[in-house]
């Protein structure tokens, strides 16, 4: 356990990675919906009911760190005699600190903006997902699990890299994108996508969130299956 907390440490060693510039991109982001919905207002056009997807740029970067945290300290990490088990145990443990913590501050920020009407102006970001509502708990938890996939995801496509090099990446795109085309063509040709809304409909955010755990731990488990075998290369 000491070792798996050690590889924490090293990840967290350059806090400007997961913790300063993540809040950088999104405070970014919450600064120019907040500028486009007032000037909206100033103009005579209503903000009430804008809805931002800003609170994803936060998210997205976090399964970029969580690729080059991998690439870049995977050979570091092996170099100090720690395990291939190890440093993923201590990777993925990371990773859930990092989403708790984003979890409770993203949580905060919903609330505030339920308690201030849309930050004054009566927009959605933080409450996007749930039309305005939901309670702490339920963001706390949706904000977490989504998280969660976005870093593993982050890091099997890391790990496809750290075994294949290239070639890998470039296999795993092709197939990947005709996997989605397939999706697609299966549901639109059976028409599913009434079915697919009504699903999510009575899932709401919270059941989705909690559906994704599965992907989630299959990213996991697949990204370690590879890992065992990669070689790192300095």
């Amino acid at each position: 356990m000491t070792r798996i907390w050690n590889v924490v440490r090293m990840h967290l060693v350059n806090r400007w990675t997961y913790v300063v510039l993540p809040w950088i991109i999104l405070g970014t982001a919450f600064t120019i919906t907040i500028a486009i919905w007032m000037i909206l207002r100033s103009v005579g056009v209503p903000s009430d009911g804008l809805a931002s997807g800003a609170v994803t740029s936060i998210i997205i970067y976090l399964m970029v760190a969580a690729i080059m945290s991998i690439n870049l300290s995977f050979p570091f990490a092996l170099g100090f005699s720690v395990t291939r088990r190890e440093f993923y145990l201590g990777t993925a443990l990371t990773f859930t600190l990092i989403s708790a913590a984003n979890a409770v501050a993203l949580s905060v920020l919903a609330a505030i903006e339920q308690a201030s009407d849309g930050w004054w102006l009566g927009g959605m970001l933080f409450t996007a997902a749930w039309n305005g509502g939901g309670s702490p708990l339920e963001h706390f938890f949706v904000y977490f699990a989504i998280q969660l996939l976005f870093f593993f995801l982050g890091a099997a496509i890391a790990t496809i890299y750290m075994r294949w090099r290239i070639n890998g990446m470039v296999v795993f795109w092709i197939v990947g994108g005709a996997a989605l085309v397939g999706l697609f063509a299966l549901v639109a040709y059976t028409n599913s996508w009434a079915a697919i809304g009504a699903w999510a409909a009575a899932n709401g955010m919270v059941g989705i969130a909690a559906w994704s755990l599965l992907l989630t731990a299959v990213a996991g488990v697949a990204g370690y299956a590879v890992l065992r075998r990669a070689t790192p290369k300095n």
